[in-house]
């Protein structure tokens, strides 16, 4: 998006509370993308590339035994072999806590919460313990062997066994937020937007955190992973189309993307908060500057705040 557009968006806050942190407005945020690996970010260019970022950041992570952090992996929400999350809490006992679940990317046909001793996305889930939260990773079924709707049924059954079991481990099953990056975040606006997977009213959480994501199949560049999930026939995108239903939706959310993402995710996420202005629910907005599509979560947990601020506020 451009920053004469970028400039002139509407100064939303999050939904913060007193006390601290103090509400995030939206717009550009200024990068703190270290300067030797924005060099490498640039040289990369506008593309998805997981190795080699992960391999900038994974030496800013921590690694296990993690202190402090109780982790319950491969908790079973469901059948299949991908009906698995990973339960991140303090080992410290006290209030209950509000609960963030991530749900991961892979262009709909590959990911996972975690790949062998890789600390993505552990990094997500440590960050939400230290900052007051519950953290947990789902990794759910993949295209193309799964297409529409199986994510959304997937993030139904999962939200399921979180609302059930969270508050026995410390979280507040009134306070759950979702965020999802790419196609996770995909995901989280289709279950957002299409009541029929809703657990409860409203969708059974507090607010949804759209990191980089594609929300309208129609207007998306088309290719073989979108069309390994959404199908190849254009006559049924319309109605599998997050757009409607996000606008019609009550529910705080926050999107965001990378100045360094394949334009369609900015196409993309400026069509989301058009969507949703329209209907007089302008989301909080950002634009993370120097960051890349992978880097933007690859960084969470290390001290780039530029997108966790924003978290932060958003869920106090």
């Amino acid at each position: 998006m451009h920053a004469a557009f970028l400039a002139a968006a509407l100064l939303l806050a999050g939904c913060a509370t007193a006390p601290a942190p103090a509400p995030i407005a939206s717009g550009p945020v200024a990068s703190q993308v270290p300067p030797h690996i924005s060099a490498q970010l640039v040289q990369m260019g506008r593309v998805v590339a997981p190795p080699p970022t992960a391999a900038l950041y994974a030496p800013m992570q921590q690694r296990e035994p993690y202190a402090d952090v109780r982790v319950a992996r491969d908790e079973r929400y469901g059948a299949d072999a991908r009906h698995r999350l990973d339960v991140f809490t303090p080992t410290a006992t006290g209030a209950a806590r509000p609960v963030l679940v991530f749900v991961h990317g892979g262009a709909f046909v590959a990911g996972d919460k975690r790949t062998g001793t890789s600390p993505f996305y552990d990094n997500i889930a440590l960050w939400a313990v230290k900052n007051g939260m519950v953290g947990i990773n789902i990794t759910y079924r993949l295209a193309p062997q799964n297409p529409w709707p199986a994510a959304q049924q997937d993030l139904a059954a999962a939200l399921s066994w979180v609302r059930q079991n969270i508050a026995a481990r410390g979280g507040d099953p009134a306070r759950i937020y979702v965020m999802g990056h790419s196609a996770g975040a995909a995901h989280v606006a289709q279950y957002v937007a299409h009541r029929q997977f809703h657990v409860a009213p409203g969708g059974g959480i507090a607010g949804a955190i759209l990191v980089s994501g594609l929300f309208d199949p129609v207007s998306a560049d088309p290719n073989p992973p979108l069309q390994a999930y959404f199908g190849r026939d254009p006559s049924v995108y319309a109605a599998r189309s997050a757009l409607p239903g996000m606008a019609a939706a009550r529910l705080p959310m926050l999107v965001a993307y990378a100045e360094l993402d394949p334009s369609d995710f900015h196409r993309q996420s400026e069509q989301a908060r058009a969507a949703l202005c329209e209907a007089g629910r302008c989301p909080t907005f950002l634009q993370l500057r120097g960051h890349s599509h992978m880097s933007e979560v690859y960084a969470i947990n290390t001290p780039d705040t530029a997108l966790t601020d924003a978290i932060r506020s958003f869920v106090r």
